[in-house]
C-alpha cells in the first residue's frame, strides 16, 4: 500500500483532469469530479464510480433542475492496491479516463475492449 496524503492523491486527480484534451472537456456537460476516502460499503470495491445521466442518454427536457452528474475516485482502494507513487498516478489516470467515458455513454465492456477498464 502507497502511503499518500489526500492532497496529494487529490493533486494526481486534478493532473489527470488536465490530460483530457480541451476538445474533449469542453463536451463534458454538468458533471463534477469528487475524490472519495472509500468506495461505498456493502457493494464491491471500487476505484471509481459514475453516477447520471451519460450524455447519450439525456432527452431534450433534461437540464431542468436535475444535479449535476458526479465521478467519485476513491483514495484508499487505489492506495491499497499500488506499490508507488506512480503506479498510483497512472491508475488515477485510468480510473479518470474510465468514468469520463461513462459520462459519453460508453460501456464497460467497450472500455475493456479498448484498454481503459
Amino acid at each position: 500500500m502507497v502511503r499518500m496524503t489526500r492532497a496529494e492523491f487529490e493533486e494526481a486527480v486534478v493532473d489527470a483532469l488536465d490530460q483530457i484534451p480541451e476538445e474533449l472537456a469542453r463536451l463534458m456537460d454538468d458533471v463534477v469530479v469528487l475524490v472519495e476516502d472509500d468506495s461505498p460499503a456493502g457493494g464491491p470495491v471500487l476505484l471509481g464510480l459514475y453516477e447520471g445521466v451519460a450524455l447519450t442518454d439525456r432527452g431534450n427536457s433534461w437540464g431542468h433542475g436535475e444535479l449535476p452528474d458526479r465521478i467519485f475516485i476513491y483514495r484508499n482502494p487505489t492506495l491499497a492496491m499500488c506499490r508507488t507513487a506512480k503506479e498510483v498516478r497512472d491508475e488515477v489516470a485510468v480510473t479518470v479516463v474510465h468514468e469520463i467515458a461513462h459520462h459519453f455513454g460508453i460501456d464497460d465492456d467497450r472500455l475493456h475492449e479498448l484498454g481503459w477498464g
